[in-house]
C-alpha cells in the first residue's frame, strides 16, 4: 500500500531482458536508507519488489503480464521514475490509498500553464473514466492527485509547481502515457452496488479505511 506523494526521482541505470521478466536497475538514495530485500517499491504507481541493492542503486523485475499492462517496457536507460516506499502503519497519510496496481496507461493530451498551476489533460479509456468523479482521488504515475474535471474520454488534474517539479510529469508532455490507477474505495463501493451488497464499516475496516 502507498499514499501517492512521490519520495524521490530515481534513474534507470539499466534493463536487462531476461525472458520472460525484465530487470531495471534503478539509481537512487533516499528510498535505500532503509531498503531491505523484498520491499514493496512503487515505480511510476507499480508496485514492484526489491530482489538487489547496494548504496546507490536497487533492482527489481517486472514480469510479462505487468509489462503488458504499463508502459514499463517502454522505459530506456537515463528515463526518470517516480520512487514510493510502502506506508508505513505509523506514518501520516498525505494522499490516498494507493495499491500499486496499474488499472492502465492514459495519454497525454495537452498541457497548460496558468499563473500558478498547470492543467493536463489525459485522455483515457472509458473502463478507467467510469471509475472516476470529479474531485475524486487518481494516481497518475503513482502521484495522488484529484480529478478536476472529465469528459467521455478525457480528464483533467491540475498541479501546482511543487508537485510538478517533484515528479516526473515535469519533463512529460503531450502524446506521453502514464499509469492511472482509480481508487481503491470507489471500485469498493462499485462492486457491492453491482452486487446489491451493502458495505459496512466492518469492510471498510478490513480493507485499510
Amino acid at each position: 500500500m502507498f499514499t501517492g506523494i512521490i519520495e524521490e526521482l530515481g534513474t534507470i541505470q539499466s534493463i536487462q531482458k531476461q525472458n520472460p521478466t525484465t530487470q531495471l536497475t534503478i539509481k537512487a538514495s533516499k528510498i535505500i536508507e532503509d531498503m531491505h530485500i523484498g520491499d514493496s517499491i512503487s515505480v511510476n504507481g507499480t508496485c514492484l519488489t526489491v530482489t538487489e541493492f547496494d548504496d546507490s542503486a536497487f533492482k527489481v523485475d517486472v514480469i510479462l503480464g505487468t509489462e503488458n499492462k504499463t508502459y514499463l517496457g517502454q522505459l530506456k536507460a537515463g528515463d526518470q521514475v517516480n520512487l514510493e516506499r510502502a506506508l508505513l502503519a505509523t506514518a501520516r497519510l498525505g494522499g490516498h490509498f494507493v495499491q500499486g496496481h496499474v488499472d492502465g496507461t492514459g495519454q497525454i493530451l495537452h498541457v497548460k500553464q496558468s499563473q500558478n498551476e498547470w492543467i493536463y489533460t489525459i485522455k483515457a479509456s472509458s473502463n478507467i473514466l467510469s471509475q472516476m468523479i470529479a474531485r475524486g482521488s487518481i494516481a497518475v504515475d503513482g502521484i495522488s492527485l484529484t480529478v478536476f474535471s472529465k469528459n467521455t474520454n478525457a480528464f483533467e488534474i491540475h498541479l501546482i509547481p511543487e508537485t510538478r517539479r517533484q515528479t516526473t510529469l515535469a519533463s512529460k508532455g503531450q502524446g506521453d502515457l502514464v499509469h492511472l490507477e482509480t481508487d481503491m474505495l470507489f471500485k469498493y463501493v462499485s462492486a457491492s452496488m453491482e452486487n446489491n451488497e451493502s458495505l459496512t464499516m466492518e469492510d471498510l475496516l478490513k480493507a485499510g479505511f
